[in-house]
């Protein structure tokens, strides 16, 4: 299992727009985003924190799961395809293995994606954080990404070739703008708002703001993404028999 995370891992990094939309893109999100939305001591309603403070997270967020998501599913649905993971069941590597090696090399390059977001908020927007923020908000971050990983996993084995991209961008900017990545929800609608508390982005996000404002995270935010990872997990566990079984 270890060679074949070390071909994901480099198959994903040798791709150029895979690369630059995980990694580069929400950079350049929050750059746009931060620099448009009042000056550099403006406070989102409702969080006590400044606009590039929150803003922080979210991009650093979206872009692990931009990684997680976008590069699972697509890759998984295409090997299935064209014959790949068939080929793979006929070696000693176990089912899980396969699916495992997937999980844990989006993981992995997900990592940068969130260090990228961090280093330019310190830089060009003067975020200052405790050293234990920066830790811990990196290590929950990169934790909290394996719930989309799993649902990664889980649309790769439900979706074709032809019918899974639509089906990952859908889900992909339904669950960031809904959950309030890309604005905050605290200018949704009220009814929208109701909404967005209970989806698994709006949770993720809320775990590094509740750390930037030295707050232990929400047990309701963290009921809510186990709840999400057990599902998503599971559905992808039970795809991936089913898949096992045509073949």
């Amino acid at each position: 299992m270890n060679s074949l995370i070390k071909l994901e891992l480099t198959r994903a990094l040798r791709n150029r727009k895979f690369l630059f939309f995980s990694v580069l893109y929400p950079a350049g999100l929050f750059l746009l985003i931060s620099s448009t939305s009042g000056g550099r001591d403006t406070k989102i309603p409702g969080s006590g924190l400044t606009v590039p403070t929150y803003m922080m997270v979210s991009m650093a967020s979206f872009g692990a799961l931009t990684a997680v998501l976008m590069g699972n599913s697509e890759r998984i649905a295409k090997e299935r395809e064209n014959g790949w993971v068939r080929q793979l069941r006929l070696t000693s590597l176990p089912g899980r293995g396969y699916v495992l090696a997937k999980t844990a090399s989006a993981a992995v390059v997900s990592l940068p994606s969130i260090v990228v977001v961090f280093a330019v908020a310190a830089a060009l927007k003067h975020v200052r954080l405790d050293a234990w923020q920066w830790v811990a908000l990196t290590g929950a971050i990169w934790a909290g990404s394996l719930v989309f990983a799993a649902l990664g996993v889980a649309i790769g084995y439900l979706a074709s070739g032809d019918a899974v991209r639509p089906i990952t961008m859908i889900t992909y900017f339904g669950l960031s703008i809904l959950g309030g990545l890309w604005w905050p929800s605290a200018v949704f609608p009220t009814w929208l708002q109701d909404i967005a508390k209970w989806l698994p982005t709006h949770a993720y996000a809320a775990l590094g703001q509740a750390i930037e404002q030295s707050h232990a995270p929400h047990t309701k935010d963290i009921a809510v993404l186990v709840a999400f990872f057990l599902l998503f997990a599971g559905g992808a566990a039970w795809l991936y028999r089913k898949d096992t079984l045509k073949a």
